[in-house]
């Protein structure tokens, strides 16, 4: 960036902090992973018990980040994420120090509110951290001050491809933290399982504090130095605003009301940015604004649950399915059926480097479009490869259950195996993978760009809230599933018994209801997409 010259390709603390981001997910992959594991052989919950706590503490992580980004928001993105940091890693320490206790004392029993504690801490450190890191690590990327709709391609070009490596990054340390802490911690036991996790997050931290230096820290000129009383009272003039609001009559039209509406675009220019600072009234209209851009992307944002709701399966009926399966390698090694689930990511790392080499300029020549595809057609892309992998998945276990039919059991009570080789399962895993490259980084690149520039640590937010929300709902919905096919006395879709289960019911429900939601989408960004033209247009007029 010296002497005004703009880098090729991504500088060196974008990088930096492309190894931080993989270096958390490696200590959280490391300690999520395997939870389950620990919570029924430690902490002696159930099965049962054990799943929702799991379920539902993911989620909860997920969901935090919308919680705490508009704080994250209202303060330098740098200071959060050291916090966020701290927080994260005092988690790690009381969550170590629980192994520790069983490993001293094995026959007294863990707090279960002490454990408690620390899982909550952890997930507070990183509803802080995770979106202020990606936040920070794309204001990295030189003359990044503008806004979304007067960038130019070149410019938005540079920005996807942040977020592709960030992925990749991502990846990369959810594959490490997913296969070599399983095995650590089922090898060598819980007290080094966990505490290779935290000296981890314990570095990065370190190491993120040692390129201060070389890092870019942006400000909104129109809000820096905001404080939560400056906002509070914006909130009151606002209300009061609307409250002492006059319909004003027409004087040639007595009988019709005529309302005088003002719409401003939601990202205003550098000029507008600085009247706001200048004129106290800005502050009702940038709180406005903002709930304005944010409320636009709902539509969006809810039509991606779908895609989120599929992707809790890998972690549990897709490994259901293959413990049923022919899972033999040679004579005695059987294959774990979860390690199936490193396919989605072992694609992701190997195939993303190939997305601008090879599927960019194939998109060029098919639409003549110097970007290639938007990043509203790259997410749209990814959720029909969703479509296609739980329609092969459905298949998959139609043929399955087609087997165990034909099978001739002599003893009902005996597990038996049944002769379809396990890896029949990989092109769902696989597409899952290829899906996550156009979707998941899209949404990132979506949701960053699509929110005001001071409020983009709540648009990384917006993006891991989609994966908590499709948690919850994704359990609400199997909820609902076994209550209307149990109800009816028949046999539950998910009867423990898979030779009675019928999971292929399932996934055409969820392929039916991905279809639905894909279909709303495409109206939904059309919408979007005009709707960001008038505006744009009406900013080029005003300015």
């Amino acid at each position: 960036m010296a002497g005004g010259q703009k880098p090729k390709g991504l500088n060196r603390s974008c990088f930096l902090l492309i190894v931080i981001a993989g270096m958390e997910r490696f200590a959280f992959k490391g300690v999520a992973s395997n939870m389950v594991t620990y919570l029924t052989d430690v902490v002696k919950m159930s099965n049962s018990a054990a799943a929702k706590t799991v379920n539902n503490w993911c989620g909860f992580t997920s969901m935090l980040p919308l919680l705490v980004a508009s704080l994250a928001d209202n303060w330098d993105r740098y200071s959060t994420i050291l916090t966020s940091s701290f927080l994260y890693v005092v988690g790690l320490v009381a969550l170590t120090s629980t192994a520790l206790a069983w490993a001293t004392h094995p026959t007294d029993n863990i707090s279960s509110s002490y454990l408690f504690w620390s899982l909550c801490l952890i997930s507070l450190g990183q509803g802080g951290y995770n979106p202020s890191l990606q936040a920070f690590g794309a204001d990295q990327i030189p003359n990044d001050d503008e806004l979304p709709r007067t960038k130019d391609e070149k410019k938005s070009n540079k920005k996807s491809l942040f977020f592709q490596w960030w992925y990749f990054g991502v990846c990369g340390g959810s594959l490490a933290g997913v296969t070599v802490m399983s095995y650590i911690q089922d090898t060598f036991g819980w007290v080094l399982g966990f505490a290779i996790p935290t000296i981890t997050m314990a570095a990065s931290t370190l190491l993120f504090w040692c390129g201060s230096r070389i890092y870019t820290y942006k400000q909104d000129d129109a809000i820096s130095g905001r404080s939560l009383q400056d906002i509070v009272r914006a909130i009151k003039e606002a209300v009061l605003k609307l409250m002492n609001s006059k319909i004003t009559l027409s004087s040639g039209k007595p009988d019709d009301v005529e309302l005088e509406l003002q719409e401003k675009p939601l990202c205003q220019n550098s000029v507008n940015a600085k009247a706001l600072k200048e004129k106290p009234g800005g502050d009702v209209s940038y709180l406005v604004e903002n709930g304005k851009a944010v409320l636009r992307l709902l539509p969006i944002w809810s039509m991606l649950l779908m895609f989120a709701v599929i992707f809790q399966l890998p972690a549990t009926f897709f490994t259901k399915q293959g413990m049923t399966m022919k899972r033999n390698i040679g004579s005695s090694f059987k294959i774990p059926p979860a390690t199936l689930q490193s396919c989605i990511t072992v694609s992701i790392i190997l195939l993303m480097p190939f997305y601008d080499v090879l599927l960019i300029p194939l998109a060029r020549i098919i639409t003549r479009d110097e970007k290639g595809i938007s990043v509203t057609e790259r997410m749209g892309v990814g959720m029909v490869l969703s479509i296609i992998a739980m329609a092969i998945a459905a298949l998959v276990e139609t043929k399955r259950l087609e087997i165990v039919q034909k099978m001739e059991v002599v003893d009902q009570n005996m597990e038996t195996e049944v002769p379809l080789s396990i890896f029949w399962l990989l092109p769902q895993y696989i597409l899952l993978g290829i899906s996550d490259i156009f979707t998941v980084v899209g949404m990132q690149e979506f949701f960053y760009s699509e929110v005001p520039v001071r409020m983009r640590t709540m648009g990384i937010a917006l993006y891991t809230s989609v994966f908590g929300v499709g948690s919850f709902l994704s359990a609400l919905l199997i909820s609902l599933v076994e209550y209307f096919t149990s109800s009816t006395g028949g046999k539950s879709w998910f009867s423990d018994d898979m030779r009675e289960a019928r999971l292929d019911k399932y996934y055409w429900l969820l392929t039916l209801l991905s279809v639905l939601s894909l279909m709303f989408y495409v109206i939904f960004c059309r919408c979007y997409v005009s709707r960001s033209s008038d505006l744009s247009d009406l900013d080029t007029e005003n300015s």
